[in-house]
């Protein structure tokens, strides 16, 4: 039987909710299923995921194949490099407390970067809705009466 990862699509039409969800290969897109794994709104920004890491991982170990945008999804959240560094271990090339302390430095740095990148999106929206209109100031020149000198200065030349 081909165990795959992969989004069930929910939510109204035009307005996408997915469950992620560990199915036959052979069942429809939005039957039967095995286990749910998570969520995903790519309607949000950035795009809202809760993951059950270990879930996750249990079934890649177990050899379920992910679809291409939850393989995407799984590498944001650092599923797969969680697998990758957890495969180095087993193969004796580190212990499993560097692996962790890896992920850990990893995904601290992740997520100060995601951070970063929403609260830009957020400042750019203000800017955004905070658009006033600049109006330009016109400055009319008033004519100044001409003084008795300069009446004279252009008769004698």
């Amino acid at each position: 039987m081909a165990v795959k990862i992969r989004l069930q699509r929910h939510g109204s039409k035009k307005r996408p909710f997915y469950f992620i969800v560990v199915a036959d290969a052979r069942a429809p897109r939005d039957g039967k299923f095995i286990q749910k794994v998570g969520t995903y709104n790519p309607l949000t920004v950035p795009a809202t995921i809760q993951l059950d890491r270990q879930k996750a991982l249990e079934w890649l170990n177990k050899g379920a194949q992910p679809t291409d945008t939850v393989r995407r999804i799984l590498s944001f959240k650092g599923v797969l490099y969680l697998k990758h560094l957890l495969r180095g271990v087993s193969l004796g090339l580190f212990d499993q407390a560097a692996a962790m302390t890896k992920f850990q430095a990893w995904h601290e740095a992740h997520e100060a970067n995601v951070t970063r990148r929403s609260n830009e999106h957020k400042n750019t929206q203000r800017a955004k809705k905070a658009y006033v209109p600049v109006v330009k100031k016109v400055e009319v020149k008033q004519e100044e009466a001409p003084s008795e000198g300069a009446a004279e200065a252009p008769a004698e030349a």
